[in-house]
C-alpha cells in the first residue's frame, strides 16, 4: 500500500513540474486596442501593465501605397521581422520600447522570442465620408497584423505555439488628395483631342468627353444631354503629381514623363440610370456664345483595389464655346 501511495505521489509531482511544454501560458492582449509605433525605429508594439508585445518590421512594409497590394506575407526571422514578448518588473511605457537608451527601471525579467511562422498583413482603406454630398476620401489604411503558425521560444525553456495569433491593427496615413480645383474658373479644352481639363499646381482632372454632349444648342429645362463614363469616351482621370504642374503638360500626343506622377485614379464605367453619369446643360452666354455646365453623378474613382466616391453630384466645370 505504501509503495502504491508513493507511486501516485511521484506521478502527481511529475505532472505538476514545468518541462517547458506541458504548462501552457497565453499571450493575452485582446483588451489592448491601441497598436503603437516608434518614430525613431521600425518597432510596432502593444503594452499592458508589465508586458510588451513587440514587432520589429521594415518601415517600408507600410509606406507603399501601391493599390494592388492588399495582403503582405512575411517570414518571421531572427534579424528581420522579429517578434518578442517581454515581461517587466514594473509598469512598462513607451520609453522602455523606443528610447535608444531605455530607462533603468522597469527591467526585463523574461522574454519569449518568435522563432518561426509567418506575418500576414491585410490592408484596408479607411475613409472619411461627407454625409451631405455622399462623397468620400481615403484618410488612411488599417493594417491587420496576424501571426500564423508561430512558435515562441521561452527564455526559461519550452515553447508556446499558436496556429493563429491576432497581433492587432496598425493604422497608417494616406497621401491626401488635395482637390483644390477652383470651380469658378473655366475648363480648358484641347484643340487636338476631346480632352477637357482643369488643374492646380499639383493635380489634374481630365475628361475625354463625347463630342455629342457639347453642342451649341440650349438644352430644355431639366433635360440635360447625358452620357456614361467609359474607358475611352467620357473617360475621367484624376492625377496627383510630385512636382509643379503647368499647362504645358496637357494636349500632347504623348503623355509627358514630367512632372513625376504620384497617383492616378480612373472613374469606373457608368451604368445607365444608376451611376457614372455625365450630364451637360447648355445655356447662352451673350451673342453667339454658349455655356456648357458639366456635372458628374455618382462616380467612383478607382486605383487598383481601392476607391472613393466623387459624390452624388460633382460639378466638373464650365466650358464656353462660340459660333
Amino acid at each position: 500500500m505504501k509503495k502504491l501511495l508513493g507511486l501516485m505521489v511521484f506521478v502527481m509531482l511529475l505532472n505538476g513540474c514545468d518541462d517547458g511544454d506541458l504548462i501552457q501560458e497565453d499571450i493575452s492582449f485582446e483588451d489592448v486596442e491601441t497598436t503603437q509605433s516608434c518614430s525613431n525605429n521600425n518597432l510596432i508594439y502593444k503594452l499592458k501593465d508589465q508586458e510588451a508585445l513587440i514587432l520589429d518590421i521594415p518601415a517600408t512594409t507600410f509606406t507603399d501605397e501601391d493599390s494592388d497590394v492588399t495582403l503582405t506575407t512575411l517570414a518571421i526571422g531572427s534579424s528581420t521581422n522579429r517578434i518578442v514578448y517581454r515581461f517587466y518588473d514594473g509598469v512598462v511605457s513607451t520609453d522602455n520600447i523606443c528610447e535608444t537608451i531605455p530607462p533603468a527601471s522597469p527591467s526585463v525579467t523574461d522574454q519569449w522570442t518568435a522563432t518561426n511562422g509567418t506575418i500576414e498583413i491585410t490592408k484596408a482603406a479607411e475613409k472619411i465620408v461627407n454625409e451631405t454630398t455622399n462623397s468620400s476620401r481615403i484618410s488612411g489604411y488599417n493594417n491587420l497584423i496576424v501571426l500564423k503558425n508561430v512558435t515562441f521560444s521561452k527564455s526559461k525553456g519550452g515553447t508556446q505555439v499558436y496556429d493563429t495569433f491576432n497581433f492587432g491593427t496598425y493604422k497608417t496615413t494616406a497621401t491626401a488628395l488635395p482637390f483644390l480645383f477652383d470651380e469658378t474658373k473655366n475648363l480648358n479644352q484641347c484643340t487636338s483631342s476631346n480632352d477637357l481639363y482643369k488643374f492646380t499646381t499639383a493635380e489634374a482632372m481630365i475628361l475625354t468627353i463625347d463630342p455629342a454632349l457639347i453642342v451649341n444648342e440650349v438644352t430644355a429645362t431639366g433635360a440635360p444631354r447625358t452620357g456614361l463614363i467609359g474607358t475611352t469616351t467620357n473617360k475621367l482621370t484624376y492625377r496627383l503629381f510630385e512636382d509643379l504642374l503647368t499647362s504645358a503638360y496637357f494636349c500632347n500626343a504623348t503623355t509627358p514623363t514630367t512632372p513625376t506622377l504620384n497617383q492616378e485614379w480612373l472613374a469606373n464605367p457608368g451604368i445607365a440610370k444608376t451611376n457614372g453619369i455625365v450630364e451637360v446643360t447648355t445655356t447662352t452666354s451673350g451673342p453667339n456664345t454658349f455655356k456648357h455646365t458639366i456635372v458628374i453623378k455618382k462616380a467612383t474613382m478607382t486605383r487598383g483595389n481601392y476607391n472613393f466616391l466623387l459624390g452624388d453630384t460633382y460639378t466638373y466645370g464650365v466650358l464656353f464655346t462660340t459660333i
